[in-house]
This record gives C-alpha cells, sequence and structure tokens, in this order.
C-alpha cells in the first residue's frame, strides 16, 4: 500500500527469544523473500538479554499467557524509531489492525505505546487508518488519507482481500507464532522466571522449547526429551554444571539435570528418565543409567518411577 503511493520503504524486522521470523508460519513468514520481492532494504534487529529482563517485570504486565505486548510492541517502536532516525526517515508503518489483537492493539494501548517511546503522530498503521487520528504524515500532505484502509476487528476479511488484490498467492496465516501466547509455554517461562534469582540465559530459553519439564525442586529442574530430534537439541543445549542422563541398554530420551544436585535427586531423574526409556516397566531388577557431569561418566542402577509421582512434578 505504502509503495502503491510513492514512499520509499525500508523493513525491519524483529527478533525475540519467543517469535522467530524464521519459523516458517505466522507474523514472521517469509520475511527476506517477500522484501527482495518488494525491492526494499530489510533490517534485522535482535532482542535477547534485554527482553528477557524486561519479561521478569514488564510495566503493562503480561496478557492471557506470559506475553508483555503492550512492553513488547513499545521495544518494536524504539527499535523502529532508532532506525527512522538513522536513514531520516519521514514516519514508521505497521501492519497492526485496530483490535485485532486484544491487549495490545485497543486506542488505549497504542497511545501508551505511541508516547511512551515518543512517536506521537509518527506511526502511520495503513490497513487501520481511516479509524485512527491522522498522522503527522497524513496531516502533512506526504500521505492520503482517502487511500488507506478501514480495517478493523478479528476479521481477516479485509486483509485477505488485500492480499488478493496485490497478488499474494500465500498470505501468512493469523497465528501470531509468539511462543509468549502458548499456554503450555507460559508455564515453562513462568516457572523459570520463579525460580531463577536474575534472568534465565538465552541457553535456558531455548532449552524451555523442547522436551518435557520437571521441577525437582526450586534449585533443580530436569528436561526429557521426546524424540530423535528432541534428544539432539538437548544434548546441543548442555552448558557446563549440567548433568546428562540417559538409559544405557534401552532405546530412550536424552536428558539434562540443570541446578543443583545430589545423590537423592540424581536417582530421582534416572527413575524418571527410565519411566520414559523402552526399559521394562514391570521388572523388579534395576536397568543401568549412564550419567554425565563435567566430561566424566558414571554408571548406576535405577528402577523406573511410577506415572503418577512423575506427572505431579511436570510443569
Amino acid at each position: 500500500m505504502m509503495l502503491e503511493q510513492g514512499v520509499d520503504v525500508e523493513a525491519v524486522a524483529i527478533k525475540t527469544p519467543f517469535c522467530d521470523f524464521d519459523c516458517g508460519k505466522g507474523c514472521g513468514h517469509r520475511v527476506k523473500e517477500v522484501a527482495d520481492e518488494l525491492g526494499i532494504k530489510l533490517k534485522t534487529v535482535y532482542f535477547g538479554e534485554e527482553y528477557l529482563r524486561m519479561l521478569k517485570n514488564p510495566k503493562h504486565g503480561y496478557g492471557s499467557g506470559m506475553n508483555p505486548c503492550i512492553d513488547c510492541r513499545g521495544m518494536m517502536y524504539n527499535a523502529a524509531k532508532e532506525h527512522m532516525e538513522k536513514t531520516g526517515a519521514d514516519f514508521v508503518i505497521t501492519g497492526e489492525v485496530l483490535f485485532q489483537r486484544p491487549m495490545s492493539q485497543n486506542n488505549r494501548a497504542l497511545h501508551i505505546i505511541e508516547s511512551e517511546t515518543g512517536m506521537e503522530g509518527k506511526v502511520l498503521r495503513p490497513l487501520s487508518a481511516k479509524h485512527l487520528p491522522p498522522t503527522d504524515a497524513e496531516k502533512s500532505g506526504l500521505i492520503k488519507r482517502e487511500n488507506m484502509g478501514d480495517i478493523k476487528g478479528r476479521s481477516r476479511k479485509g486483509q485477505l482481500e488485500l492480499a488478493k488484490r496485490f497478488g499474494m498467492a500465500e498470505p501468512p496465516n493469523a497465528a501470531g507464532g509468539c511462543l509468549l501466547t502458548d499456554p503450555a509455554f507460559s508455564k515453562r517461562i513462568e516457572d523459570i522466571m520463579d525460580h531463577c534469582s536474575d534472568i534465565p540465559s538465552l541457553n535456558d530459553i531455548e532449552l524451555l522449547k523442547v522436551g518435557r519439564h520437571f521441577r525437582l525442586t526450586p534449585d533443580a529442574k530436569l528436561v526429557v526429551g521426546r524424540n530423535k530430534d528432541e534428544n539432539e537439541v538437548i544434548r546441543a543445549l548442555v552448558t557446563e554444571g549440567d548433568v546428562v542422563i540417559e538409559a544405557k541398554d534401552h532405546v530412550g530420551p536424552t536428558c539434562i539435570l540443570r541446578g543443583k544436585h545430589d545423590n537423592k535427586i540424581l536417582a530421582k531423574c534416572a527413575a524418571i528418565v527410565l519411566r520414559y526409556s523402552d526399559a521394562p516397566k514391570d521388572v523388579e531388577s534395576k536397568v543401568r543409567i549412564i550419567i554425565t557431569a563435567d566430561d566424566r561418566e558414571m554408571e548406576t542402577t535405577a528402577v523406573p518411577a511410577e506415572s503418577s509421582a512423575v506427572d505431579a512434578l511436570r510443569i
């Protein structure tokens, strides 16, 4: 829509630890390919530890999950503002649609975000512009308001009609792709935030995305792989201080014990690991387990844990 009005456009793509635009779905599907197709420059901005620090205590709270949408959007606006000032651009455009997202795309939230980032009048939302106050770009004549959109609400009918008009064969789906809105993942985030004195590491966050998670003590957690691919990811995320636990003679998960532990905790982990392995669950004899810590390997035996005991620890 902006290119059609003769505006020189550059794109800023935001990547957070929880909304990966390389994931192949949602809001970030085919970012680089689309920028290339439209012939516009693309700048990528990565949010890491600063995002986790915000997530620990967002000023404007969370949505239905652990999604700090208003604070998150504010970080994005600041990144766009920095690029706008650096390149000498006149204003910022976004694909936001009024009332499409309940927490961050209502009139109050949009006003808060613009005000706190010093972007009042500088953010043009072409899809919903006719339902919003005129921006500086419209007032100065850079943009013709009559050519802007009047879409609002949760329906995507208007967007799909636009996509068809512009010849977009595969418009992205409605899901935003942010893990923080996922109920199950939100529980994992809440757990790690509650048991972390400062903020979790980016490695901790990547580990949250795979496996089954078990809270053993306030200082220790076990992550159990669910399949071969996850086992490989878990092994790649092993860091100093981690304990890797696997069944020796049976097909089963690769598991990481992360945090403070003693022999009692190790024994509990071994039993959980066997519960998810192919080891027989009804035998009296113990099954062999391999425990690796700091490049040192030891062998022990254990009996598979009862399902009820395992379920009680699962996050």
